[in-house]
């Protein structure tokens, strides 16, 4: 059962879209990333789904509530940290946790316990006696969790968690996202590759406002051209390699490279299908008297596959754009 449902959600700012006809579904217990270039749309869709926005169309619905129509029922089901963690500088880490319980209507009885259970996951334990405006960056960003994790939330909704951190706290908050997994289903959004693919066993990635893909890390293979690219390195032009792969039918493109070694060109090859083209390619390379200096098969990486999908929505929108004003 779905846990969180986005219904056809736009978010329109005058003119501009910020969102267009997004929809999508949450399943428990899993840790989600919501990837996309800065300004794709991602804290827009995060703020309409936490009820800090309304939207222009569509609807959000958390364990089967509407986020607008029935916000205490569908807040309650939700744990939020924006970018900016929503952090009192001139409270100690205590006082404000105590704050965070009150307001979000945590049994007095239960709330030494949870609040202790929250500093102790998230280690900020030794320093909630401290005032939080003379933490460091990823002390607050630590204080902003633990508040979004009091009450036990089902959803914790994460927007940008790893901004501003250093290497090291990055590390650890990863660490952290991956053991409230185990409990809550977790929604983060990322601009940063690395991050999410760290972390999630489900990626979604918006581009435009739109969701260009949504799949496991490993599904998302599958859904671009080919997989693989086979580098290859050989003593002759990059119009002589041309010519060559122009007669093997398997073949989508070839993107040159510059190569290290003289006389050489180093091109990127894309195959229908993944099919491996060597054999065939290296037997007409050496009909032709072109000697190889060099093969290697290499698979797409995240990176590769999040520019593929997002470059090509931009062109599909360009020539929208373009058909529009004819």
């Amino acid at each position: 059962m779905a846990v969180v449902e986005v219904k056809h959600l736009t978010k329109k700012y005058g003119k501009h879209t910020a969102v267009e006809d997004l929809s999508f579904a949450v399943e428990k217990g899993q840790i989600y990333g919501f990837l996309g270039p800065n300004g794709a749309g991602k804290s827009t869709t995060m703020n309409i789904m936490t009820g800090y926005l309304a939207a222009s169309e569509g609807e959000v619905l958390v364990n089967g509530h509407d986020i607008m129509n029935e916000p205490e029922k569908a807040k309650q089901c939700i744990g939020y940290l924006p970018e900016v963690p929503p952090v009192y500088q001139d409270m100690t880490v205590l006082e404000y946790l105590i704050f965070a319980a009150e307001l979000k209507g945590i049994p007095k009885a239960e709330r030494k316990e949870q609040i202790i259970h929250v500093m102790e996951l998230t280690k900020v334990t030794e320093v909630s006696e401290r005032l939080i405006k003379n933490l460091s960056k990823g002390y607050r960003q630590r204080v902003g969790l633990a508040q979004a994790i009091l009450g036990e939330p089902d959803v914790i909704i994460l927007d940008e968690p790893m901004v501003g951190l250093d290497p090291r706290q990055i590390i650890e908050m990863r660490d952290l996202i991956k053991d409230l997994g185990r409990k809550h289903t977790v929604i983060l959004s990322s601009h940063i590759l690395s991050e999410i693919s760290a972390v999630c066993d489900h990626i979604m990635i918006i581009s435009g406002g739109k969701l260009v893909a949504s799949d496991s890390p490993e599904g998302l293979q599958g859904l671009i051209q080919s997989s693989f690219v086979l580098e290859t390195t050989v003593k002759a032009s990059m119009e002589q390699l041309q010519a060559v792969l122009d007669t093997i039918e398997a073949v989508v493109k070839a993107e040159e490279r510059q190569s290290v070694m003289a006389d050489c060109v180093t091109a990127l090859i894309r195959t229908k299908n993944n099919a491996d083209i060597r054999e065939e390619l290296s037997m007409k390379l050496y009909e032709n008297k072109i000697p190889i200096m060099g093969m290697n098969l290499q698979e797409h990486t995240l990176e590769d596959i999040f520019l593929e999908l997002t470059e090509k929505n931009e062109e599909e929108k360009g020539e929208e754009a373009h058909d529009s004003n004819l």
